[in-house]
């Protein structure tokens, strides 16, 4: 419940900050330069289409893990905040490379004989792809495609059943580096922005060398473009 209330107050003062008589500034095709001719200047050049963006939103998570006390089970929710930058890879179509700087809250439940839980809370990098196909005037629809890099920076795994609780990247728990595939689309409006995507852990992130655990997340973002 805590979370909920702490994103609804994000997205709230998200939309007060947003200038009532903002220009649209959404990112889209930058048509190519003209061919060199008469009366075309040779100093003429390309200037990539840029853009800056925050993001707020929601992740569910699981781990799928050959370890049976470890996979699969309930996924656990948690909260992604963040901020972009993407910049238009050539000027013969709208795509675009986006990284930039998230931080997100996965996990997930277990039973060793005490049902527990785990939050393994990163930081972590995209690398993606993104194509923006104009669908109408100032809507364009965003695939993406591409990788992520994390690295753990807290979480607490909690034994239900001993009622203790533990660092979820210390002896014995989980490692803090993670990498994987992204892949989801994207929906911009002038400035505003929405997305759905799924993150495809495939870092072993157990203690155990002998058992392969991954993580996995659906998440949901909203945000805004300059």
């Amino acid at each position: 419940m805590k979370k909920i209330v702490l994103f609804s107050v994000a997205v709230l003062c998200l939309v007060v900050s947003l200038p009532t008589s903002a220009q649209s500034r959404r990112r889209g095709y930058t048509p190519p330069p003209p061919r060199y001719g008469v009366g075309v200047s040779r100093s003429h050049h390309y200037a990539p289409n840029t853009y800056f963006g925050l993001r707020f939103g929601l992740s569910a998570s699981h781990v799928n893990s050959d370890a049976a006390y470890l996979d699969g089970g309930n996924s656990q929710s948690g909260l992604n905040v963040g901020a972009v930058a993407g910049v238009q890879l050539t000027p013969m179509m709208p795509l675009f490379f986006e990284t930039g700087l998230e931080y997100t809250e996965k996990g997930g439940k277990g039973d060793n004989g005490n049902k527990f839980t785990f939050d393994l809370n990163y930081l972590e990098v995209p690398l993606t792809l993104k194509y923006s196909a104009q669908v109408a005037p100032a809507t364009a629809v965003e695939p993406f495609i591409g990788g992520y890099l994390a690295c753990g920076v807290g979480g607490k795994i909690k034994d239900f059943g001993n009622r203790a609780a533990y660092s979820s990247f210390g002896d014995g728990g989980f490692k803090r580096f993670d990498g994987g595939i992204r892949v989801g689309c994207g929906l911009a409006y002038e400035m505003l922005y929405a997305e759905i995507g799924y993150d495809f852990g495939l870092t072993n992130i157990g203690d155990d060398y002998f058992n392969d655990t991954h993580n996995g997340a659906f998440f949901a973002n909203i945000g805004i473009n300059f």
